[in-house]
């Protein structure tokens, strides 16, 4: 039977609820009558209505007319309560805003997490750390007495509750997973892009209102623009003209060339089989034979298309490729049902070039002038490359443009000491639907070191894995320095693998339990995640998570372009450019008055 002379359990949760009210009444209490007695006096002092009043804080509090008596009515309220007051409450609201950007939680717009990063855990992306590292990577700064923000690096955004900026550097290459609409393009292409020092490469499946209208006026004024546009998806005037056999005089440059055209086609899951590493044979052994005939691409659909034409084989012994000959002159003379299933297969693969108009973007043009890759990466030019998704062909000449540049890039900083400076930035948007470069997990192995610095956007890790296969995407996530993960992950197994990433850390517990003794309280420790798989699909738009090699997972507030200084001259050019893409479609859907007269 309990003792009536214990406390009971209700009788000390009402002991407990008194003495935080008392402290409640006392954290008003104190600063109030202390800010009262100061206001009295600085009220006294102003009107010249008599002395200071000694230190007795409680009574200015209660009887204010007692310290101050040659204080009128009016004077006495204003000094000594409503200033006080609001002075008070003042303090109070900037007290709850740095709590409430302070505060480890888990709610709100800008959700910050206990356990992420914090400054010093990412010094080296800081700019204190990336200016150091500019100048050490860039000869041309190294003397320089300031070096701007731009020049040190790419903006990733700032700090989670700070004002600190992130950002990547001059030997950093990079993976975005961020879903549509997350601000993939608005806070991470259009800004590296409109600050990048020196030649950009962007390649995209849309126009209006995207990198390419925001970015295109403001590129136009630090160098040449290049827009390759073979499916028309900006309406760009063919200014320019790109041999892609210009890199396909060795076996090797016209396997690449072939590999994109696969690519293209097929999945990387689907690559390995018969008809499809048959038919990229063919393709290579066939543009080989062009480009060392200096003949155009087009020419390579002509011999697709009758198998016993033997100017290949010529143009190939003649050059010193007589294995490769043999080799073609061996499928064209086999079983004809298994020659014909080849042929059908690299027939499908380049088909696109049998569309006028986009081989008008691959063949040499009189008075068009022809993009180099070569005197590309020496300048600080840019280069808009446009595909719509699924562009099969079309998007194997993207895919083999982009990488003919890098490679290009790659020839020009090991001619240049190992680096270029500026560094070249490639912007590769959408990579997963019109930049499929088979090896360009490989190549981030030292694109980096080279002074070339990859973004590779995707819309989820899955996207990646069907272009390059478990493997490759692996091996490219594994490759970059930086990764930055934004709202909207919603494959439940890579959302756990990054919290796994992130970790875990300590959380205080405490229990309370109740005897007839009393109450007691118990305080332990136990582990939990940093950041739950649930809590990294619930990204608030706006944010995201950066993974930096060698730190700790850091949270950022990205920055849109339109909450920059510039913006109102970036969304002018923007809609001009965008207005100047519709004019342009609907010049040609309208029928010409000589249309008409031809017609009568």
């Amino acid at each position: 039977m309990p003792n009536p002379s214990s406390p009971s359990p209700n009788s000390n949760d009402g002991y407990d609820i008194a003495f935080k009210a008392l402290l409640g009444v006392l954290a008003v209490a104190v600063p109030l009558s202390n800010l009262v007695w100061l206001g009295g006096n600085a009220t006294a002092w102003m009107t010249g209505s008599g002395s200071a009043a000694p230190y007795q804080p409680i009574g200015a509090l209660l009887h204010p007319d007692q310290l101050w008596p040659g204080l009128n009515h009016t004077a006495l309220l204003v000094g000594t309560r409503i200033a006080p007051t609001a002075v008070l409450l003042a303090l109070a609201a900037l007290g709850a805003l740095w709590w409430s950007r302070h505060k480890n939680t888990s709610g709100g717009k800008k959700t910050s997490f206990r356990g992420l990063a914090r400054r010093r855990d990412i010094e080296p992306l800081l700019a204190k750390a990336m200016t150091a590292k500019a100048r050490s990577l860039r000869p041309s700064l190294a003397d320089a007495k300031h070096v701007a923000p731009r020049d040190t690096g790419v903006l990733l955004g700032d700090l989670q509750g700070t004002r600190h900026e992130v950002r990547m550097g001059w030997e950093d290459v990079a993976v975005a997973i961020m879903a549509p609409r997350s601000g993939k393009t608005t806070s991470l292409a259009i800004p590296s892009i409109l600050s990048a020092p020196g030649p950009v490469l962007l390649t995209s499946n849309k126009a209006g209102g995207d990198a390419y209208t925001a970015t295109i006026d403001a590129r136009a004024t630090v160098g040449r623009v290049w827009s390759m546009d073979p499916q028309q998806i900006a309406h760009a005037e063919r200014t320019m003209w790109w041999n892609p056999l210009a890199d396909a005089k060795t076996l090797d440059g016209a396997g690449r060339l072939a590999g994109h055209f696969l690519a293209a086609s097929v999945d990387a899951s689907q690559q390995g089989d018969f008809w499809s590493k048959a038919g990229s044979n063919i393709l290579s052994q066939l543009f080989l034979a062009a480009a060392l005939d200096d003949r155009p691409i087009t020419d390579v659909m002509a011999w697709l298309a009758f198998p016993a034409d033997r100017t290949p084989l010529d143009i190939l012994r003649d050059h010193g490729h007589a294995a490769v000959a043999a080799q073609l002159k061996g499928t064209v003379e086999g079983p004809p049902e298994t020659r014909d299933g080849i042929y059908e297969t690299a027939r499908q693969y380049a088909a696109a070039l049998l569309n006028t108009e986009i081989a008008a973007w691959v063949t040499p043009q009189e008075d068009t002038p022809e993009f180099k890759p070569s005197e590309f990466v020496d300048s600080t030019d840019t280069l808009y490359l446009l595909s719509k998704d699924g562009g099969g062909g079309a998007s194997a000449l993207i895919a083999a443009c982009a990488d003919s540049v890098m490679r290009a890039a790659t020839a020009r900083a090991e001619r240049a000491g190992g680096r270029l400076d500026p560094p070249m930035l490639a912007i590769l948007d959408e990579a997963a639907n019109v930049c499929k470069i088979s090896d360009l997990p490989d190549l981030y192995s030292h694109l980096g070191s080279r002074g070339i610095i990859p973004i590779t956007i995707l819309q989820s890790y899955r996207q990646g894995q069907k272009v390059w296969g478990d493997a490759g995407m692996d091996a490219m996530w594994s490759a970059s320095t930086i990764k930055v993960v934004g709202p909207g992950i919603d494959d439940p197994d890579f959302a756990d693998k990054l919290s796994r990433m992130i970790g875990d850390h300590d959380v205080e517990s405490t229990s309370i339990s109740h005897s007839e003794s009393g109450k007691s309280t118990s305080v332990s420790m136990r582990q939990e995640r940093i950041l739950a798989a649930d809590a990294i699909r619930a990204l608030p738009k706006g944010s995201a998570l950066c993974f930096a090699t060698g730190m700790r997972v850091a949270a950022l507030d990205m920055k849109p372009w339109y909450q920059q200084p510039e913006a109102d001259e970036i969304s002018a050019a923007s809609e001009r450019a965008s207005k100047a893409i519709t004019e342009r479609a609907v010049a040609k859907t309208t029928p010409k008055q000589s249309d008409f007269t031809t017609a009568a």
